[in-house]
């Protein structure tokens, strides 16, 4: 909820988009947040009326006391929210009195702030400020003239980047239409291309470097519920096929819809989102469980390696949503392989809070309910593997989840790797996710070595204690032959992440050669 990055100055690491909590006070939770909302007192002092802002009001209300935000042209009196914030009250006052849209869109701009702040609401600007139209997309004009799907020359005069714009085209027979997408690239994957066919509307994103290319249409006719996906990488074309549901002929594709036909950054798009049927529920640790969402029959997703979605489900009228990192269902390949899972199953392995308004939540439902999940998302690439010989793992508590398909995956597919170390954190044993499994990797991977640190061992623990320091990680960080190349990834509470950034960098470290995995 509302926490603003810190400026670019001071983003010394690549990371992934999160978000930081502090501790709150008693009485402070988001369940408390809600019922103060909905408890009819006056939060702005306004008495219900809504008021224009002028741009030098706006900026009298920058104190803690007195706080005004702005996002997209709607101005919010946050100064009750402030102790109700996990991000705290500093995250706030970095869009104290002014304009914080790009701050807010940096981290969140998936959150439905309109529901949480609609009690906070003071008026809008007088004079909205000026945005810059980011989306390259057809007006309805120049959609008329597309001919079987390809951008009109108008749009290819815009600046847009290196990539060239896809195309498509679609064809049929009695049975099956097949739409065809020509990306004019070769390195085209699997978790490139997100599809999801539901009733008879098709939305196709493929991912080509920082841009989407998306299609969206509802389509002429009905056609049956699943959808196969083909991709040739390369010659970077992807086919799409529907059954239809009658022989009926087409005389065209279908209608578009929001979007449609668009070449556009992906940090321009709203995260889209999918039911999904939760199918299996295990317990991992004491207070934490394995999910197993299904996917639905017509969407084609996998995420890709380090890279999180978003639950998102409704709490009293609140729009709240969490990201979380999907993890294999097993580190052991023949474990995975012998499960009854499909590809269109994601696992998520979540903390449950017993006073957690959303873990608690998610933890309540029954097999066979539904709960919407959104697009991946984050900057981790597996091209940041490309000539790393050492792989450093540094993980606190949860913070493990994008450790393990990392894990597994440097273990199966980079033959390259020397060395692939993990230092996991954790206050007690019992906090140790999959402590079993990391052991049998440790004896069965010679590459791979684990170790275990607690900040609260019992008297019989023999491994190391503690929390991360300069000692500890100097330690279990060497590269002893001259010149190869290592990835230190991190991931934990701020705090954690915050102090190993701070140790990795005294030890001499580049930020090339970090990756800040941040929650």
């Amino acid at each position: 909820m509302l926490n603003f990055p810190a400026p670019k100055s001071q983003q010394r690491v690549s990371s992934s988009s999160g978000r930081s909590k502090v501790p709150l006070k008693p009485g402070r939770s988001l369940m408390d947040w809600i019922r103060l909302t909905k408890s009819g007192k006056d939060l702005t002092g306004l008495k219900g009326r809504l008021i224009e802002v002028t741009e030098e009001e706006l900026a009298k209300h920058n104190k803690k006391d007195d706080c005004w935000i702005c996002i997209r042209g709607l101005v919010y009196d946050v100064t009750p929210y402030m102790e109700y914030h996990p991000g705290g009250e500093d995250e706030l006052m970095k869009a104290a009195g002014a304009d914080g849209t790009e701050l807010f869109d940096q981290v969140h701009r998936w959150v439905n702030y309109e529901s949480m702040l609609k009690e906070c609401l003071v008026g809008r600007m007088a004079l909205k400020p000026a945005s810059v139209a980011k989306e390259i997309q057809l007006s309805s004009k120049e959609q008329k003239k597309t001919i079987n799907g390809k951008l009109p020359q108008i749009c290819l005069k815009k600046k847009l980047s290196k990539d060239t714009p896809p195309r498509y085209d679609w064809f049929q027979t009695e049975l099956v239409v097949t739409v065809v997408i020509y990306t004019k690239q070769k390195d085209i994957v699997s978790e490139s291309v997100i599809v999801d066919l539901e009733d008879d509307q098709l939305r196709a994103e493929t991912r080509l470097t920082e841009y989407s290319y998306l299609l969206h249409l509802k389509l002429s006719y009905k056609v049956q519920e699943d959808i196969s996906v083909h991709i040739a990488g390369k010659v970077g074309k992807i086919e799409l096929n529907m059954k239809k549901t009658d022989r009926t002929t087409w005389n065209e594709l279908g209608r578009p819809l929001k979007a449609h036909n668009s070449f556009t950054k992906h940090k321009d798009q709203d995260l889209f989102y999918r039911k999904c049927k939760l199918v299996a529920k295990n317990d991992i640790a004491y207070n934490t469980k394995l999910f197993c969402l299904q996917l639905p029959l017509g969407t084609h997703l996998q995420v890709p390696i380090g890279q999180h979605v978003y639950l998102k489900h409704t709490i009293e009228g609140i729009e709240l949503v969490r990201p979380y990192t999907p993890v294999c269902h097993s580190l052991q390949p023949e474990l995975q392989e012998a499960t009854q899972c499909t590809s269109r199953c994601i696992y998520l392995m979540i903390k449950i809070y017993p006073a957690g308004a959303f873990t608690s939540k998610i933890d309540s439902l029954q097999i066979g309910e539904d709960i919407d999940m959104s697009n991946p998302t984050g900057n981790f690439n597996k091209s940041q593997l490309q000539g790393v010989k050492h792989l450093f793992l540094l993980a606190a508590g949860t913070g493990f989840t994008p450790m393990a398909n990392l894990l597994r995956y440097a273990v199966n597919n980079n033959s390259s790797l020397r060395k692939i170390k993990l230092m996991f954190f954790n206050r007690t044993e019992n906090d140790i996710l999959w402590r079993d499994q990391l052991k049998q990797l440790d004896l069965k991977e010679q590459r791979f070595a684990v170790e275990f640190v607690l900040s609260e061992p019992t008297e019989g623990w023999i491994g190391k204690q503690g929390k991360i320091s300069l000692p500890l990680l100097s330690d279990f960080i060497n590269t002893s032959t001259e010149g190869s190349k290592p990835l230190i990834c991190i991931c934990g509470p701020s705090m954690f992440t915050e102090q190993g950034i701070r140790f990795l960098q005294t030890l001499g470290y580049s930020e090339q050669e970090i990756h800040a995995f941040t929650e």
